[in-house]
């Protein structure tokens, strides 16, 4: 192995620490200071892949973003419902 390839790995690995060492401490510092919130990293469907632009979209889209905050909350009570109901038993 040559030594620019050396070099290379270690600058390589030396970049990517830091940044995901300051992504870390940006999202405990953004979830300290506001509303605690997720990140999810989310495919399209397989079979779906001639959608792939719509798809896209969604990102974006104000709409699609509250139906999944309506789809959160119906989660979180079925969630506590479930847990109550539980410790009742």
């Amino acid at each position: 192995m040559g030594v620019n390839n050396l070099v290379r790995k270690w600058i390589e690995a030396r970049e990517r620490k830091p940044e995901s060492e300051y992504d870390e401490a940006k999202r405990e510092f953004e979830m300290a200071m506001g509303q605690p919130f997720i990140t999810l990293k989310l495919e399209i469907p397989t079979g779906f892949e001639e959608f792939s632009s719509d798809f896209r979209k969604l990102e974006n889209d104000h709409r699609f973003h509250e139906e999944v905050k309506d789809l959160i909350k119906k989660r979180l009570l079925l969630d506590s419902r479930h847990k109550k109901n539980s410790q009742l038993e």
